[in-house]
């Protein structure tokens, strides 16, 4: 092993008893584990965030299969790398099965053409396609390839996953094993949980940690609290903008205002923030939650919604976070309501699909004279004429008579 190599290249696993973590796909009575094992691998999509193990797992497959494995990272390759590819994979003479394997890092990135390039040779075998991603593949990969391919989902490393890799880097000579180090578990640990799942970035701060640290005069590199802390920096944010993530997370703040739960609102309002979300789309998005969630059950929250999102958009950061966190949390405490928002659906629904009939005469506008001789605007009652103010006569179309589109909830006044 090149010791000029990162650590967290050095202590990619070899063999799949060397993986660590991925229980849910890749435990040994699991689809994923025993393909790997006979060699029988068809075309997969390895999605999950940053340092969960997906390059890792191509290596592994590259260490344990008879055919021709070939990387691509679709960041720098074009449509003639891959034909390349394909051409040296048909050539019976340099590679005898006739199929080769091709790992795409961050297939992602490849553009529709390059995906449709490869599409043929995935159906018919000759390719056998491992793509990577951190981006959700059902939005950014061709669907032809996804419904010709396996999707996995890898999850982000538990705390003691991640232990478990630094411990192991350690001890093995191809880690940091020729090192002498002092660094007690409560401090792996620390390291493992600043790393938020990602391993990484927690090799990447131990290896810091280890060179940068000068031999203590017992012979020892002493690794304490504060050093770890110094190299690895603060926990890794899950959430981003621009990523899946940004979906789901924007989804689950959306769901615990409805839900009538502040506090995850707030919680998933902060990682929002965090993340460098928008705050005007933050407060839109709350606005809405406050007239379809809300609705008649409390307009006022409408208000209060549409006001912060005024504030917000002349405040700007940071303090239009307490503006965004006083908005949320009066939604999310409002009382419910979605009368509003089924009424409109299914009157447009009727509208679009229905033949509705005609406006009645009586309420129709006759704004010039003449019109009323044609039974415009004739017999209709205006209600301010009546007690109370109200009058019965028909609004609706023939047609639509009898529909019911508004259903008053328990919730409003």
């Amino acid at each position: 092993m090149d010791l000029s190599k990162p650590l967290a290249y050095r202590m990619s696993p070899k063999t799949l008893d060397d993986y660590v973590g991925q229980e849910h796909i890749l435990g040994k009575d699991k689809i994923l584990y025993r393909t790997i094992k006979a060699d029988r691998l068809s075309s997969i999509i390895l999605w999950g965030p940053p340092g969960c193990g997906k390059t890792s797992l191509a290596r592994v497959i590259s260490n344990t299969t008879k055919y021709k494995f070939t990387k691509l990272n679709a960041v720098t390759a074009g449509v003639n790398d891959i034909k390349r590819i394909i051409e040296e994979a048909g050539n019976l003479f340099m590679n005898p099965t006739g199929k080769c394997i091709l790992f795409i890092d961050e297939i992602h990135r490849f553009n529709k053409l390059q995906q449709d390039v490869l599409l043929p040779y995935v159906e018919n075998g000759t390719v056998i396609l491992i793509g990577a991603t951190t981006e959700n593949p059902y939005f950014e990969v061709n669907k032809a390839l996804i419904s010709r391919s396996m999707v996995f989902k890898l999850q982000p490393l538990t705390e003691n996953d991640v232990y478990k890799v630094l411990k192991n880097s350690l001890e093995r000579e191809e880690g940091l094993g020729s090192y002498s180090i002092k660094i007690n578990d409560e401090t792996l640990k620390k390291i493992a949980k600043t790393a938020g799942g990602d391993v990484r970035t927690a090799l990447n701060g131990l290896e810091i940690a280890v060179l940068t640290t000068k031999m203590d005069n017992d012979g020892f590199i002493h690794i304490t609290d504060e050093i770890a802390k110094e190299c690895v920096q603060n926990r890794k944010q899950i959430f981003d903008k621009n990523g899946d993530s940004h979906y789901d997370n924007i989804s689950a703040m959306i769901k615990s205002m409805r839900g009538s739960d502040p506090d995850a609102t707030v919680f998933y309002l902060a990682r929002a923030i965090q993340g460098g979300e928008d705050p005007v789309f933050l407060a839109r998005r709350i606005t809405i939650c406050a007239s379809e969630d809300v609705g008649l059950a409390n307009p006022n929250a409408l208000v209060i919604a549409n006001s912060a999102m005024q504030a917000v958009h002349m405040i700007g950061m940071p303090e239009a976070r307490i503006i965004l966190s006083e908005a949320a949390i009066y939604v999310a405490n409002s009382p419910k309501s979605n009368s509003a928002y089924m009424a409109i659906n299914q009157a447009i629904n009727d509208v679009e699909n229905k033949d509705t009939g005609e406006i009645p005469m009586h309420i129709r506008n006759a704004p010039v004279e003449g019109m009323e001789a044609h039974g415009y605007h004739q017999g209709y009652k205006y209600p301010h004429d009546y007690p109370n103010h109200q009058v019965e006569q028909q609004y609706l179309p023939d047609k639509m008579l009898g529909t019911k589109y508004y259903i008053k909830a328990e919730t409003e006044n």
